[in-house]
C-alpha cells in the first residue's frame, strides 16, 4: 500500500514539498500567479481563513486585468470590495 503523498506526487497533483495542506498550495499558487512571492504567507493565511469563493472572484478579476502592474494590491482591493458588498447584502 502506497502512501497518499507518493500517489499525489506521481500524478503531479501535489508537486511542491512546502505544502502540507490544500490551503497552503492554494496560497502559494496565488503568490506565483501574482508574482508576489514576498507576501506568500499572506496569501496562505487568506486561503485558510477567507471564503474560497471570494478569493476566486478576486483572482479572476486580477487575472483578467491587463493593465495591473501590482497584481497583489489589486487582489487585496477587490477582496475588500467583495467583503463590503457581502456585508451590505447581509445588513439589508
Amino acid at each position: 500500500m502506497e502512501r497518499i503523498g507518493k500517489v499525489l506526487q506521481k500524478r503531479n497533483i501535489v508537486g511542491d514539498v512546502r505544502n502540507k495542506h490544500e490551503f497552503q498550495a492554494y496560497g502559494n499558487r496565488l503568490a506565483d500567479e501574482f508574482n508576489d512571492r514576498k507576501h506568500r504567507s499572506l496569501y496562505i493565511k487568506l486561503a485558510k481563513t477567507e471564503d474560497r469563493a471570494l478569493l476566486e472572484v478576486a483572482r479572476e478579476f486580477v487575472m483578467g486585468s491587463e493593465k495591473a502592474t501590482t497584481r497583489g494590491r489589486l487582489f487585496m482591493w477587490k477582496l475588500s470590495e467583495l467583503k463590503k458588498q457581502r456585508l451590505n447584502k447581509k445588513s439589508e
